[in-house]
């Protein structure tokens, strides 16, 4: 089978591409193929972007290399600086990471990300997924489709080689970028390239296939436990994506972190480690039941309320915030993606405040308040704890004072101090968002 014919069966129904484009060999193939496939196919929308990580000291004739060539291709290309910062999680990954967000936020609506993995790099993903303990999830490396916040990430050679890439490259006196860094073997990547795969293909020659096949494999077998599982795990997941911990317990421990996995995969999680499972399990859902347990793993932690896991992305502490809100009350917006406090026709009624208070908005309070509707006064834990109001939202929560007195809790409740008189009232909307 022909390249672009192999290639055309990859990418059919996908007629809008955003090609990732370093300018080294294997995109530099790629693109060169999907320009020739566009002559094909008119219908074919090409875009190219870049990512400038800024580690090099040629990243920026890396740029102007790559410009040159998408000029020639005519194909439309898209420069994104990014900063990599590798003291948490190592140079590679932070990399990686910088790279996959500047994707998200360039792709346009109908658009899918094309990348140039091939078989070498399934071989590599492998072995270090191998390296760190990795399952079945781990050890099928990495899919040729997968869905990227909504849009598809497609990988269409997987199945080729960099021999067959290099072939390519050379027929048709193609130009490309090496980058110096892929010689350093204290990458992990680079050493198992240049020490293991080496020495490995030497002795077995059709390697890298026999690992891709088995990634296949693994990749099936999670595919359908995937399956078999998603009934089970559906009955287990609310609308809010928090997970019911008692079901869970009368579960084997192999089935019960199957279904962990899993939900942790359907709120974006990155995949844990077998112990992090058995600490989420032991250290969270089994902590005593007036505790508020917490495990952080990565950008995200785990919290349990009221017998369900919540995966929960990191948020700025916002405890010590003093918003200011001076008249004329135009719309305030909230800090963190909070969304903004709205003053009009709708929402909460609350007394204006007088000549001498000053509006504010923060995140804390503690004392004893009396809230409009209920009979006597409450610690304000206890309040939160009748409205269901997890911790984590509690912190999050605009709190609206006058002075420094408590008024309101946005969407919540007017405390006794803040109740309109008469027909006099402000009505406070809390936008979020999410909504």
């Amino acid at each position: 089978m022909s390249a672009l014919l192999f290639l055309q069966q990859h990418l059919a129904g996908h007629q809008q591409l955003l090609v990732a484009y370093s300018g080294g060999l294997d995109s530099s193939v790629l693109l060169h193929q999907l320009v020739l496939l566009r002559q094909q196919s008119p219908l074919l929308r090409l875009r190219a972007i870049h990512i400038h990580h800024g580690l090099s000291a040629s990243a920026d004739a890396w740029v102007n290399h790559c410009q040159s060539e998408c000029l020639r291709w005519d194909v439309p290309l898209e420069v994104v600086r990014v900063t990599v910062d590798g003291r948490k999680s190592g140079i590679e990954a932070a990399a990686r990471q910088a790279r996959y967000t500047a994707f998200r936020h360039a792709l346009l609506p109908g658009e899918s990300l094309v990348t140039a993995q091939h078989q070498d790099d399934q071989c590599e993903t492998l072995l270090l997924a191998l390296k760190r303990g990795s399952g079945p999830a781990g050890l099928s490396a990495m899919p040729r489709n997968r869905a990227l916040d909504g849009r598809a990430h497609l990988r269409p050679l997987l199945d080729r080689t960099r021999h067959q890439l290099e072939a390519w490259a050379q027929a048709h006196q193609l130009r490309w970028i090496e980058d110096e860094s892929n010689q350093d073997s204290r990458y992990d990547r680079n050493f198992l390239r240049q020490e293991i795969l080496p020495a490995l293909t030497s002795r077995w020659p059709h390697f890298s296939q026999a690992v891709a096949r088995s990634a296949s494999l693994c990749a099936e077998q999670e595919q359908l436990l995937d399956e078999l599982l998603s009934a089970s795990l559906s009955a287990l997941v609310d609308e809010k994506g928090a997970l019911d911990i008692v079901p869970l317990q009368a579960m084997s421990e192999v089935h019960r972190a199957a279904l962990l996995r899993r939900w942790i995969a359907g709120q974006q999680g990155r995949m844990p480690s077998k112990e992090a499972l058995n600490r989420i399990w032991s250290e969270v859902a089994c902590s005593r039941e007036d505790a508020a347990p917490r495990l952080r793993l990565g950008q995200a932690e785990v919290r349990r309320f009221r017998q369900r896991l919540y995966w929960l992305t990191l948020a700025p502490d916002l405890k010590k915030e003093v918003i200011p809100w001076p008249a004329p009350w135009t719309p305030l917006l909230l800090p963190a993606g909070l969304g903004k406090l709205v003053r009009g026709e709708r929402g909460m009624a609350m007394r204006p405040p007088g000549d001498r208070e000053a509006v504010s908005v923060r995140f804390q309070a503690s004392g004893q308040y009396h809230i409009t509707g209920r009979a006597g006064s409450r610690p304000l834990k206890k309040l939160w704890q009748e409205l269901g109001i997890p911790p984590w939202q509690r912190e999050r929560t605009p709190l609206i004072y006058y002075n420094d007195s408590l008024m309101a809790a946005a969407g919540l409740f007017v405390t006794r101090e803040g109740e309109p008189a008469g027909d006099r009232a402000w009505h406070i909307h809390w936008e979020r968002e999410e909504s």
